[in-house]
C-alpha cells in the first residue's frame, strides 16, 4: 500500500476516449484504488483551437460507463490560467526564463537534434536580438542531470541542456504549455502519483525541473506503453482512432487489462466482478517496460 495515495487521469477533450486512453485510465484507476487511494480527473482543455465541442462531457460519460468514477469535483485547466500566469511570474522574478522571438522555423534552421527535437540554441537566452519582439517564454536549463525511478521503467536520467535545452512555458498562441501546467495543476490538486503514457516519459526531467524551481512536491511516476495502430502509429485522436463503446465496456476493458500485462478476470464477469478483480490482483511491476506495443485483437 502507499499511504495518503492521490492519483489522476487527465484527458483531453479533442475527441471521444479511444483504446489508448482507455489504457491509460484503467492502469491509473486500478492503481489508485489497489492502494485505498483517490483518483481524480482533470480536462486539459488548455488548447481550445483543437476542443471538440462536447468532448469533455462525452469522456465523463464513458469513464463512468466503464465502471470508473472519480473522486472530486473535475478540474478544467480553462479555470486556472491565473495559477500558471503566477508561476510564471515567479519563475520570471528569480531569473529563471526569458522571452524568445525566434520561430520554430528559426529553431528548426539552427538548432540540433536531440533526444525530444531540435534544441533551441539560445539564440535570445542573453537577451533578445535588435528589432526582435517576443514570440514565447522559455525556461533556462543548466548543466544539472535530472534523475528519477519510474515505477514501470525504473531508474531514469536526463541532461536537460544538452538533450532539451531551454523549453517554452508560454507558446507564441499565448497559450500556456503543457510543461508548465500540468506541474502546477498536480502540486494544486495534491497529486502524489502519476500513471500516464510513455510519450511522456522524457518530458518527466523538464517537469521535475519546474517543481523545483517552484518549490513544489515532487509526485512518484509511472509510464505506460503506448498502444500502437496496425501501421505501427500511436493511437491518437488526431489519426482518428476509433472510440472506445461505452454500451460494451466490458470487451474493451478486458482487452485493456490484457494489455498492461494483468491476471486474466474470471470469464463472463460483469464489470462490478471485473473492477473487484482487478482492484484485488492488480500489480503495476506486471506492466511490460516497453515503450510501445501492438493493438491488441478484435479492437
Amino acid at each position: 500500500m502507499i499511504a495518503g495515495y492521490r492519483g489522476r487521469f487527465a484527458p483531453s477533450p479533442t475527441g471521444p476516449l479511444h483504446f489508448g486512453s482507455l489504457v491509460t485510465a484503467v492502469a491509473s484507476h486500478a492503481d489508485a484504488r489497489a492502494h485505498g487511494g483517490e483518483w481524480l480527473v482533470r480536462i486539459e482543455d488548455l488548447d481550445r483551437p483543437r476542443e471538440v465541442a462536447g468532448a469533455a462531457q462525452a469522456i465523463l460519460d464513458t469513464l463512468a460507463a466503464f465502471g470508473m468514477h472519480h473522486d472530486g469535483p473535475v478540474c478544467y485547466q480553462h479555470d486556472r490560467l491565473a495559477a500558471y500566469d503566477a508561476a510564471l511570474a515567479q519563475l520570471a522574478a528569480r531569473g529563471l526564463t526569458y522571452p524568445c522571438g525566434c520561430s520554430r522555423a528559426e529553431v528548426a534552421r539552427h538548432g540540433h537534434r536531440g533526444s525530444e527535437g531540435t534544441i533551441y540554441p539560445g539564440t535570445c537566452r542573453a537577451g533578445l536580438p535588435p528589432g526582435r519582439t517576443p514570440r514565447t517564454i522559455r525556461m533556462r536549463t543548466d548543466e544539472a542531470v535530472i534523475a528519477f525511478d519510474d515505477r514501470v521503467f525504473g531508474r531514469r536520467s536526463q541532461h536537460l541542456e544538452r538533450e532539451v535545452g531551454d523549453f517554452v512555458l508560454h507558446r507564441a498562441d499565448a497559450i500556456h504549455a503543457y510543461q508548465l501546467a500540468v506541474v502546477v495543476d498536480d502540486a494544486w490538486q495534491g497529486i502524489d502519483q502519476v500513471v500516464r503514457g510513455a510519450d511522456l516519459l522524457d518530458s518527466t526531467p523538464r517537469q521535475i525541473w519546474l517543481q523545483r524551481a517552484l518549490g513544489l512536491p515532487l509526485p512518484h511516476y509511472a509510464h505506460l506503453p503506448l498502444v500502437l495502430d496496425p501501421e505501427g502509429r500511436k493511437l491518437s485522436k488526431r489519426l482518428a482512432a476509433a472510440p472506445v463503446d461505452p454500451a460494451a465496456p466490458l470487451p474493451a476493458l478486458h482487452r485493456a487489462w490484457a494489455f498492461l500485462g494483468q491476471p486474466p478476470p474470471p470469464p463472463d464477469c460483469t464489470l462490478q466482478r471485473f473492477w473487484e478483480h482487478a482492484i484485488t490482483h492488480w500489480r503495476i511491476e506486471r506492466v511490460p517496460p516497453t515503450r510501445s506495443a501492438p493493438l491488441p485483437a478484435d479492437q
